[in-house]
């Protein structure tokens, strides 16, 4: 084992190292400031090729992860988003954004745009993309007047605000697993449920001050735990996160995010899909079906281009992939899926790198339909003129007694599925202990769920035929609880045969026999259940009529997943998710200011009977 590990990392260290002289020895690197229009500077770094007999495009990206290496001996160990265009040879640019790292000013949580800027002081990120686009076109020698963006994940959402009032010169942009819109489906909120245990470790990094030589002093605390549900449990209310051993209110972000527990104005500044209008850019927007953070982003900055831009050259590309995963050099299984392909160099050699060489160099042919979608369920990418596909059906599947998801609707009287909820006992997102977020919940196993008394099922028989979705789900459910607020957790599952193979490389312990594999799964924060239907007052808060029956109306992000022949179809349901989540207490109030006390058991019912009927919406593709 030793000897195994230690040839891997020699493995690592020989491979960094080839790129690292491959760098050196074609590039000149450049550490210079940009001054934007309002003043501040901010620290860039310019990869220019050494061969100077023709000219290059100029390929960019912004972050706030750091630009380095910083100084002009330090060298990156690789340039671009992949090994192919760096070897094309290209103009690369890294920047350090608006306050971060060794630029000037002050970075503002997912910058707001603004969109009718009257003076120079007014700046977003589109304006800093701007002014460093018109400097680099100027100043940098070589360059043919053409320039393109990508970014992963907070960089994305750069690349993503780089499109609205764009520079002339930008050509290509690649906003990839990007945020979108953080109180309603990516990193910090969905649908108004606060993602705690993700933010409270990120954000204790991240949010830290700078020195006056702008190095960044120490995280805020350092929590150390191998039991994550154990230690957010004995934590108690979010409130405690800001308790001396923690945040301390140290965190201007942290803070915000507690402050600003409804969709106010300060989320709603924060949704840069609503300038996305008359985009006529090319935009290749990437996601991953798999994304535990920004799978929403993917989906959601393609539909509003789609919506917004009567005419453009926007495409989508969703494969199977967690956060980022598109970038690695090999991805061919996650969890207990096999794609039976390296998926990531399919993407980068067929898709990204085809994408900026056209419409950068004009070299070549990019010739991907709207929407490139690899399948989950029969691991092969699937070529769609836009995305929903239009061959779609929608179909109710609903909810029955006997733990039964039909498509008829049900005929029986006053009949429901209960369960208690009690937020001191919460289910668990996870089946396993983990320090960590175990990035495998989103395809995992979901037995040790649907044994709780918490947590209700309902399945279909054996499905006769194939059946295949494509688009967003959408649960219609009708409730009632005993309290004032409560959470709503829908999961769509993937029940195996009991004869299912189990892949000779899975994990230690893997049975696939009536494996219960997630496919999807979204939580919503039940006084939010009016706030984002259309017509509906966004950030409007109802508390809930105490026994009351009413409707709760749940989208769960996209899929294009086969359920095969043999299998059948289940859907799970729950009020907690922790501790992914944070737990809601189950009373109508401000749940960061939440006491231990508040925290109450609810008694949830789900209706399946003639007049009310619960049901999934399902998109199933007609081949």
């Amino acid at each position: 084992m030793k000897f195994t590990l230690t040839c891997f990392l020699l493995f690592v260290c020989f491979s960094i190292v080839a790129q690292n002289n491959y760098v050196k020895e074609n590039y000149n690197k450049t550490d210079t400031l940009i001054t934007m229009r309002d003043g501040i500077k901010l620290y860039t770094i310019l990869y220019t090729p050494k061969d100077e007999s023709r000219k290059y495009a100029i390929l960019m990206e912004r972050t706030p992860y750091s630009a380095g290496p910083y100084g002009s001996k330090n060298y990156a160990g690789s340039l671009g988003p992949n090994d192919s265009l760096m070897k094309t040879g290209y103009i690369f640019v890294m920047q350090d954004v608006r306050g971060r790292y060794k630029s000037e000013g002050i970075n503002l949580e997912v910058t707001p745009h603004i969109a009718n800027k009257k003076t120079k002081k007014e700046v977003d990120e589109s304006s800093d993309t701007y002014d460093t686009i018109d400097w680099l076109i100027k100043n940098v020698k070589n360059n043919n007047g053409s320039v393109g963006i990508h970014g992963i994940s907070y960089p994305g959402f750069y690349a993503t605000a780089s499109l609205p009032g764009a520079h002339k010169a930008l050509k290509a942009v690649s906003p990839q697993a990007p945020i979108a819109d953080e109180f309603n489906g990516d990193d910090a909120n969905h649908n108004g449920a606060f993602f705690l245990m993700d933010n409270f470790g990120f954000m204790g990094f991240y949010d830290r001050d700078r020195d006056s030589s702008k190095n960044y002093k120490a995280p805020f605390f350092n929590a150390r735990y191998k039991d994550a549900y154990d230690f957010f449990l004995k934590m108690g209310p979010v409130k405690n996160t800001n308790g001396e051993k923690f945040y301390n209110r140290k965190s201007r972000i942290w803070n915000e995010y507690l402050e600003h527990d409804t969709y106010d104005a300060y989320w709603k500044a924060r949704n840069i899909r609503q300038h996305l209008k008359n985009i006529t850019i090319p935009t290749m927007v990437v996601g991953g079906w798999f994304d535990a953070e920004d799978l929403f982003g993917a989906l959601r900055t393609y539909e509003a281009i789609e919506k917004q831009s009567p005419v453009n050259k926007t495409s989508i590309v969703m494969g199977p992939w967690t956060h980022g995963a598109f970038a690695s050099r090999e991805w061919t299984k996650f969890g207990t899926h096999r794609f039976g392909s390296n998926t990531s160099k399919t993407y980068q050699d067929s898709m990204e790198t085809t994408f900026f060489n056209y419409y950068l160099y004009q070299k070549g042919n990019f010739s991907l339909g709207e929407a490139t979608m690899f399948n989950t369920g029969k691991n092969e990418w699937k070529s769609f003129t836009v995305w929903p596909p239009k061959d779609i059906q929608l179909q109710d599947f609903y909810l029955e007694d006997k733990q039964q998801l039909k498509q008829t609707k049900p005929i029986s009287s006053n009949s429901f599925s209960e369960y208690l909820s009690d937020p001191n006992k919460p289910v668990p997102y996870t089946g396993g202990i983990y320090s960590r977020r175990n990035n495998e919940y989103m395809v995992e196993d979901q037995r040790f769920a649907a044994n709780r008394p918490d947590v209700l099922v309902f399945e279909t028989d054996v499905l006769d035929n194939d059946l295949t979705l494509a688009g967003f789900i959408t649960a219609q459910l009708k409730v009632s609880i005993s309290t004032t607020d409560a959470d709503f957790v829908v999961k769509l599952i993937d029940v195996m045969t009991e004869n299912e193979v189990t892949p000779t490389d899975a994990p230690k312990g893997t049975i696939m026999g009536n494996y219960q594999q997630l496919v999807r799964a979204e939580v919503m924060r039940g006084k939010f259940r009016n706030s984002f239907l259309p017509g509906a007052p966004d950030g409007k808060q109802e508390p809930f009529i105490p026994n009351k029956i009413e409707n709760v109306h749940l989208q769960l992000n996209d899929v294009l997943h086969t359920f095969k022949k043999g299998h059948k179809i289940m859907v799970q349901i729950q009020s907690s998710w922790f501790p992914l989540v944070d737990r809601n207490p189950q009373q109508f109030l401000k749940i960061p200011e939440a006491k231990e006390a508040d925290f109450i058991k609810s008694t949830i019912k789900i209706y399946h009977d003639k007049n009310n009927a619960s049901k999934l919406v399902l998109p199933v593709l007609i081949l």
